[in-house]
């Protein structure tokens, strides 16, 4: 029987490229504004590099962008870039359709919830802060609380632990097989991969069930439940 979801945050409950995507193309015009002398193509580029090499949730891009740049950090760019960055950071971050009902449902048909994430505990509480998620789930797990990343057992453990849970009373829900998927499988636990954010092209997860919408979650559980 089924008795608790467990999610990962970004591209599975929220958008997170759309958000980032958004938030640096608003950055990039705020420092050319602030007196950043770079075409704007430049400037995306060597942000992208720092992405690559230090992690999308790296937080001090823009410090090594102008330290790149022009061999120091201006204070009058950044803080353009910041609060640029930061206004549309807040506007274009919304669930993908569906998240609230689904999980409204989920909780209605008395499981519990909880998240596993590789982001910083601080920005993955600013992220369901932000959309009033906090209050829904159980228990969550994020990068600080293990210091293990997926597909590492010890996030997908202690959030079992944290729900007082069996690995096969739950199902993970994530967008990125190789860490999401291949992770709790391999502590037990069911998978729901999230098609509808995946952004590698995935052509086959090796999950139990592929959700096109995360709705697919209430007939998933109901027919483990049995209760269809």
């Amino acid at each position: 029987m089924i008795k608790a979801i467990v999610f990962d945050l970004d591209n599975t409950l929220v958008d997170f490229m759309l958000m980032k995507r958004r938030a640096i193309e608003a950055a990039i015009p705020a420092m050319i504004d602030a007196g950043l002398k770079l075409p704007p193509e430049e400037i995306k580029l060597i942000i992208d590099e720092i992405y690559k090499e230090k992690g999308i949730e790296y937080q001090k891009v823009f410090d090594e962008l102008l330290n790149k740049a022009i061999g120091k950090v201006d204070h009058k760019i950044l803080s353009a870039a910041i609060v640029a960055y930061r206004r549309a950071r807040e506007a274009s971050l919304v669930p993908y359709p569906n998240v609230y009902p689904t999980l409204i449902k989920l909780i209605k048909l008395g499981l519990k919830l909880g998240i596993v994430s590789d982001a910083p505990a601080l920005e993955a509480w600013l992220r369901l802060s932000s959309l009033n998620f906090q209050y829904l789930f159980d228990a969550i797990v994020t990068f600080e609380d293990t210091n293990e990343r997926k597909p590492s057992p010890v996030p997908f453990i202690k959030i079992l632990e944290a729900l007082n849970v069996k690995a096969e009373e739950s199902i993970m829900v994530g967008d990125w097989a190789e860490r999401d998927i291949v992770g709790a499988a391999q502590v037990g636990m069911k998978t729901a991969f999230a098609r509808y954010g995946d952004t590698f092209n995935t052509q086959n997860p090796n999950a139990d069930y592929e959700l096109n919408d995360i709705s697919e979650l209430i007939d998933i559980v109901k027919k483990e439940n049995k209760l269809i």
